[in-house]
Parts: structure tokens; sequence; C-alpha cells
């Protein structure tokens, strides 16, 4: 378990994304999902009110917490601003939206609770005073954010100090091997403010886990053709080095992938998502899987 940024929040080294839940898994594949995830020591589970469909991933969730009777167990994140019923990060919406998520997680409080995009349109001030809000009234635990510049995580910080509002204690960016752009600002802000890092991507939409070496190798999964953009000498250069490494462990090469997402600096646990209880395999074994500095070396200049 690691410890969320400056919170109390203790959380397993995977992040379990539950996007796909009510997308490509039903419900009573989500719920094995889960019930994997849990019994290989998981508690953190990822969402947001525009997955599934708009809430369709927050039901599934609640209905599995409920039946499990896992409510306590289980660190529950969900998101506001991203659905185009729900837009922005208005007060009104925030407070509405909320109130839509705990009903649906069949629960009285969230764990952690983002900003899923920046609202430009609305003043900081009011979406930091709505989240307080929601923080003093214990409907949620901790705040976040997601899709955030340096610039504007700065100053969201900075209004919640000198305002007193809860503060943000985590980030959640796009950040993988093939995507390494929040090493150039936002880690620095990350880490002097003293904020933990939940990657989202972190298998670059199925590109890092080896599965499409090639235009022709698609199947049918509906992030493949993004995946594909990352066929370039540079991406088979990757592919290569965790080739090689994950034949080294006996591992698969989306544990090493993120396995070495897991050990950068200010990252708490990668966000990756399974349809199926043998997808999920891969993800948690990555949790235990230590790579040497020379492995993560060679991973970091194989992918500059």
């Amino acid at each position: 378990m690691t410890k969320l940024g400056n919170s109390d929040l203790d959380v397993y080294g995977l992040n379990l994304g539950c996007n796909v839940f009510n997308f490509t898994a039903d419900e009573e594949t989500s719920h094995a999902v889960l019930d994997a995830y849990a019994s290989a020591g998981g508690n953190f589970l990822d969402t947001a009110d525009v997955y599934g469909g708009g809430g369709g991933s927050e039901t599934i969730i609640g209905n599995w917490l409920t039946k499990r009777g896992r409510r306590d167990d289980i660190v529950v994140a969900t998101k506001v601003g991203a659905w185009d019923q729900r837009p922005g990060l208005s007060a009104a919406n925030i407070t509405a939206a909320a109130e839509d998520s705990l009903r649906r997680l069949q629960t009285d409080h969230i764990d952690l609770y983002y900003a899923h995009k920046d609202d430009q349109d609305t003043p900081l001030e009011e979406t930091l005073s709505a989240f307080d809000a929601l923080v003093r009234a214990g409907k949620v635990r901790y705040i976040a954010a997601s899709n955030y510049s340096a610039e504007r995580l700065t100053e969201a910080l900075s209004i919640s100090d000198r305002e007193g509002f809860a503060r943000y204690v985590a980030l959640q960016p796009h950040y993988n091997l093939v995507e390494r752009g929040y090493e150039t600002d936002l880690a620095p802000t990350v880490s002097r403010e003293g904020l933990s890092t939940l990657p989202y991507f972190a298998l670059a939409m199925g590109f890092l886990t080896g599965k499409y070496r090639s235009a022709d190798e698609l199947g049918d999964s509906p992030r493949a053709p993004r995946a594909v953009k990352y066929l370039d000498d540079r991406g088979e250069r990757v592919l290569a080095a965790l080739d090689s490494i994950a034949s080294a462990h006996g591992a698969s090469v989306a544990s090493v992938a993120l396995a070495w997402l897991r050990v950068q600096p200010t990252v708490a646990a990668p966000i990756a998502s399974a349809r199926t209880p043998e997808q999920l395999t891969d993800l948690v074994a990555s949790v235990v899987l230590e790579l040497t500095g020379d492995e993560v070396e060679a991973l970091n200049k194989a992918s500059v």
C-alpha cells in the first residue's frame, strides 16, 4: 500500500480503471473483475460520472459494493465536469453531480473526488469553495485534479492555501512510457506541492501490452486504432526493451510497463482497466514486479 499525497488514504499499487464497466464489460463481467481485483489485495477504484454511458460505471460499482459489503475496504474515486449532462465545475454542478454520484455508488461519501478537466469558464475560487463544502459536510474525504496544466494546478493550490479550502492531494495526468510530457513541468509541481500522481492511459491504450505490433493486428478493441499511432521507430525500441525485460523476469510486457511507471517519482499507482478477470492477471502482477536500476534506465533510454 502507498499513502496518497498528504492524505490518510492507503492505496494499492494498481488503481483499477472502471471506465470499461457498462461499456465493453457488462455488469456480471464487471463484478467478476472487481472480485478478482479485491481478492488480489486491490482496494482502489477509479471511475467518473461520465463513464459507462453516463452513470453506468458508478451504478455497477455501487451494486457490487452493496452486494459484497465491501464499502469500508475500498477507496472509491470518481469525477465531475466532463459529462455533457453535468458539464463544468460550477458550484451548482459540483453539488448536484456529487449527490448523483453518491446515489449511484450507494454510499454516503466519496473518498477521492476529481475535477475531471479544467474549466476555465468558472473561477477557481468557486470550484474550490464547492469542493470544500462537500469535504466539510463529510460527503467527500479528499479532492484531486485531472487534466490540469502546471500553471492552473499551482494557482488552484495557492487559492486553497490562501482561503483555507480543501486542497488537491493528487493529480491524474496522461503519462506512460510513450507519453512522457508530464515529466517536464507537471512532475516538478506535483513533487513540490506534495501531491501524488495517478497516471491514466498507463498502457497507452493497449500499445504497451505488446498486443499491437503492426497495423494488421488491430483486433476488435475500440482503442486499437489509437494505439497504433505509437508504432514508429521509438515505439519499436520501447517494445524491444519491454520484451527483453519481460523475458528476464518471466513476466508480461504489460506488467513491466506498469512496473516502470509505478517506480517513477511522485507516482502512487498507475490506472489500468480490465474487461475480463483474465486481463487483470498481468495488471496486478505489476505491483510485485521489481525492476533493477539498469532495467529502469534501459526503458528510460528506449522511450526518450
